[in-house]
């Protein structure tokens, strides 16, 4: 019995290795964001701060950013929770395509996208939209339409697993109680799906925020006209302004880290069913 002890007591490894090469590997990356927010703080002062958002110009920008990015996200999740039930609760002739389709927006190179929609807006059908209706291309409505096209992908997808998660059992005894398919998702599913829906759209305003790729060509760089912030830091930096290219892009990251503070916020509530 005491030989069989000390035996399995010699084979008893420490885990410190282990754990300290975890911490190291992930840790480089950690230290890695840091440095580039530390870096940022450093080289801009209060004053280059104020300057720049004393600007006529970049107020606009910001204005536009904010008020792009909200639409953008508000049609995103339109498209994002139907399109992600579907995708999630059926099986249908052409699946694997959509959903190959859905992922084009998110590996494609921003440019590329950007550039589809130019060519896009080249066709006959959309001259004559943009001749009949309002113009798109190089205006206000190209950055929204810029910013949608990437963003409500990443909602898709987002929307995609949400309801995949959730047991479609509760859904079915709603129906056989004498719901309506409509009434069962409204009533029964939605409400469970209330954490995705904030990450959806957390997702797609940051997301669209941070579109410069797509707006660059299909919206243009236009002062006081399609400038949203990404391209106001690519117009001071091609200006050698880095003070206020920095200042923009500390803008950027306050805005994100309040986005993610909000996700944070709604992730520690629990949802009705887990109450």
């Amino acid at each position: 019995m005491a030989h069989a002890t000390i035996s399995s007591k010699t084979h008893v490894r420490s885990d410190a290795p282990f754990f300290a090469g975890l911490i190291i590997l992930g840790g480089v990356y950690v230290l890695l964001i840091a440095a580039m927010l530390a870096a940022e703080v450093a080289y801009t002062s209060p004053d280059d701060l104020l300057g720049a958002l004393g600007s006529e110009k970049i107020r606009y920008a910001i204005k536009l950013s904010l008020v792009s990015c909200s639409i953008t996200t508000i049609l995103a999740l339109w498209v994002a929770v139907p399109l992600g039930y579907l995708m999630a609760r059926y099986r249908f002739p052409g699946k694997w395509l959509i959903d190959a389709l859905l992922d084009i927006p998110i590996v494609l190179p921003p440019l590329v996208v950007g550039l589809a929609l130019l060519v896009l807006f080249q066709t006959r059908l959309a001259r004559a939209f943009e001749d009949n209706v309002f113009a798109v291309t190089y205006a206000i409505p190209s950055v929204i339409l810029a910013q949608f096209s990437v963003a409500t992908a990443f909602a898709v997808r987002t929307m995609l697993v949400t309801f995949e998660q959730i047991d479609s059992r509760q859904e079915q005894v709603a129906l056989t109680l004498g719901s309506s398919r409509g009434q069962a998702f409204w009533f029964v599913v939605l409400p469970q799906a209330r954490r995705g829906l904030v990450t959806a759209a957390t997702l797609s305003w940051a997301r669209a925020l941070g579109e410069f790729g797509p707006i660059l060509v299909f919206s243009g760089s236009t002062r006081m006209r399609t400038e949203v912030l990404p391209t106001t830091v690519y117009l001071e930096l091609s200006s050698s302004n880095v003070e206020a290219a920095v200042a923009v892009s500390l803008v950027m990251i306050v805005a994100a880290a309040v986005v993610l503070l909000i996700v944070r916020l709604f992730g520690m509530e629990k949802s009705p069913t887990q109450l």
